[in-house]
């Protein structure tokens, strides 16, 4: 199926009136309060199909997450049922290779432990009793072994009771003060501790509790899993469970500048550690074994430097170190790898044209299928003959679907949309669209109806800009971006995926690299343009612009370079000074590479596109947000850009969160962020 014919079905959508008779529209606290369903997991046999269902206490500010099974193998209606006890708070589920038990982590016992229970029900099991929090595992082909993610101290090698004693005597130190001598001295929102993260490999099936392992990844100076949003997907146990593979980078003073992350290959006692993919210098990750284990497949970027080159699927001759790309035509970034049980295929979602589908690639000839298009695929599992998905929208969280391998049977939700949650729900109709932008090339954008459409009516507008800048605002749902949050204000919502974008092809991609406020400000210009020409319900003359990361620099950068059509600016977490952002974030090979060098280096790089440079020109309201806990874009961005506003007499507010990093995670801030966004909306455009 042609993706471009599968868009036509949503743009149909918008062409229909809404709901005469809805309740209402959708609001944070609908979004911030719901059910999310997650991490779908199938037996080996593929028949019973487990997942995770988080729900938020309101009064405690706090969520909790369970486990729900389904037999697949059956057809009738009966709703999945709950796994874990009640009051148990888990993740990270996965089948025993005998499909008779489900693992997964808990904090039952006070600290974070693996456990396992029977698929048929009972009491879980504690099956570590570590002296640390086990923050990741994986199961051996056999289950006879299980590789722990634990965080370490480094010259306490495989002793967790040493590390234990460190932490402890620092908690209990009536000093504070710590010394450095290397960077990273903070990373995302976490201060450095001298930790690293290592992995131990456990024995299972034996009597008692593990309380320790044998270290794998003790000859190589780096983190596994990866800092700060690395998981196992990242390490890989040989089938015959003799070795594993794991993808690293070496912790030192480049650290904050490097994206080298190399894919070392080690025996499961934890010697003979091999490097195997030394040559190339730029990013390789996430190792997987053939089922005869003589190839490895991984993905690898061809760039140093660059954390937004596009990932390329690999395949290394084990036995001669030589490796292949397989889809080289395929202008795609791969997200992960999954092989199938015939060794056949390679699954991986991919972005493309506003959207998050899954394919499949033939390991033969390297061909491209797309197995689950619309939307996005966030999730998803292969076992047996069945393939388990799950995929969310512009109108619904994720719902978890079951299907055939190959994706042509129709999908079977397993799990509700937003809209069986929330029946008098009625959600903006949306539809892509697209224009000629920079350098006269396709640009594509969405365009969000308000819940309330009335045809003849015209709507003010929130022109929303997403970050990265190597990201994109699609067909997906997001708990901290949602357009439905602002359709359901009566709100249209406008969305450009600019130069820079991801989905695109990566020419698209790197459009944006040193021109961060030229090329996409123009496709933000001729997009605000071809939307209006487009869409008559769009009121031009009542419209804010709000972004966060990068499209909170841009709203800066558009505060000083654009800032004629709109009523109000919000800006999340939004470089202002781009020299001291070059100095400041703990992640140097973030601006280096955007900027095209460092501050001393190329000092005009970073003033090109600066929009302290730009302040005399602010006229617009501003409302500036900012987390203490943001170290990518550290906080004084946001004080010092509020402090422009007020200084130059320009209406403006400053929402501060002490206990946010660079997002807004906790539900009640969340719900305190979107009143605050809409108030600040409501006052400038109506509605």
């Amino acid at each position: 199926m042609n993706l471009r014919l599968a868009i036509l079905p949503l743009a149909l959508a918008l062409s229909l009136p809404a709901v005469a008779d809805a309740a209402r529209g959708f609001t944070v606290r609908d979004m911030a309060y719901m059910d999310r369903h997650s991490s779908p997991t199938l037996s080996p046999d593929g028949r019973v199909l487990v997942f995770a269902k988080r729900v938020v206490d309101k009064d405690s500010n706090k969520s909790s997450t369970s486990l729900w099974i389904r037999n697949l193998a059956t057809r009738d209606m009966r709703p999945p049922s709950r796994l874990t006890p009640e009051g148990w708070n888990v993740n990270s589920p996965a089948f025993s290779p005998d499909g008779k038990s489900v693992y997964f982590l808990s904090a039952k016992s006070g600290s974070m432990q693996l456990y396992a229970m029977p698929v048929a029900g009972g009491e879980p099991r504690r099956l570590t009793d570590t002296a640390v929090d086990v923050d990741g595992y994986k199961l051996s082909p056999d289950g006879r072994q299980v590789a722990l993610a634990l965080a370490v101290f480094p010259d306490c090698k495989a002793d967790l009771g040493c590390t234990r004693k460190k932490l402890d005597e620092a908690g209990a130190a009536k000093a504070s003060g710590q010394v450095f001598d290397r960077m990273f001295i903070r990373h995302w929102d976490t201060w450095n501790d001298g930790r690293l993260n290592r992995v131990f490999a456990a024995k299972l099936g034996g009597e008692g509790m593990a309380k320790g392992g044998t270290l794998l990844s003790g000859d190589i100076a780096g983190d596994i899993p990866s800092k700060p949003f690395g998981d196992l997907s990242d390490f890989a146990w040989s089938p015959d469970g003799t070795s594993v593979a794991m993808s690293v980078r070496q912790a030192d003073r480049e650290e904050p500048w490097n994206t080298n992350f190399d894919i070392w290959l080690v025996a499961a006692d934890g010697s003979g550690a091999r490097n195997l993919t030394a040559a190339n210098k730029a990013w390789d990750a996430g190792p997987v074994f053939s089922a005869d284990g003589k190839t490895l497949y991984y993905r690898a970027m061809a760039r140093p430097g660059f954390e937004a080159d596009r990932f390329a699927l690999m395949a290394m001759d084990l036995a001669t170190g030589k490796a292949r790309e397989l889809a080289p035509k395929w202008d795609a970034s791969a997200d992960g790898i999954t092989l199938s049980a015939d060794g056949q295929w390679l699954y991986t979602t991919a972005q493309a044209l506003g959207q998050h589908p899954l394919f499949r690639i033939s390991l033969a000839n390297g061909g491209v299928e797309p197995v689950v298009e619309d939307g996005s695929v966030s999730a998803f599992d292969l076992a047996g003959p069945t393939l388990a998905v799950s995929r969310n929208s512009l109108k619904s969280g994720d719902v978890v679907y079951a299907t055939s391998a190959d994706g042509k049977a129709p999908l079977r939700a397993i799990t509700p949309s937003a809209g069986d949650m929330l029946p008098d729900v009625a959600w903006g109709d949306y539809e892509q669209f697209t224009f000629a932008g920079w350098n006269n090339e396709t640009v594509h954008g969405y365009v969000v109806k308000p819940w309330n459409y009335t045809p003849g009516k015209k709507y003010p507008v929130a022109f929303l800009i997403h970050g990265g800048p190597q990201g994109s605002f699609g067909n997906g749902w997001s708990y901290r971006w949602n357009p439905q949050t602002y359709a359901g204000q009566g709100y249209a919502v406008v969305m450009i995926d600019f130069h820079g974008s991801t989905g695109y092809g990566q020419a698209f991609t790197d459009a944006i690299s040193q021109h961060w406020g030229d090329r996409p400000l123009e496709d933000l210009q001729k997009g605000w343009a071809a939307a209006q020409r487009k869409y008559a319900f769009l009121d031009g003359g009542k419209a804010c612009a709000l972004g966060a990361s990068y499209g909170g620099f841009m709203v800066n950068w558009i505060a000083g370079n654009w800032n004629a059509p709109w009523k109000c600016l919000i800006s999340h977490d939004g470089v202002f000074d781009q020299r001291m952002m070059g100095y400041a974030t703990e992640e140097l090979w973030f601006t280096e590479w955007e900027q095209g060098g460092t501050p001393y280096d190329v000092p005009k790089q970073y003033e090109q596109f600066n929009p302290v440079n730009h302040v005399s020109a602010f006229k617009v309201p501003m409302l500036v947000i900012h987390g203490q806990l943001d170290y990518r874009i550290p906080v004084e961005q946001g004080i010092a850009l509020f402090a422009a506003h007020q200084r130059r007499g320009v209406e403006s507010k400053f929402l501060y969160f002490p206990d946010e990093n660079h997002w807004v995670l906790k539900p009640q801030n969340s719900v305190l962020w979107h009143d605050t966004v809409n108030d600040w909306l409501k006052q400038h455009i109506g509605q």
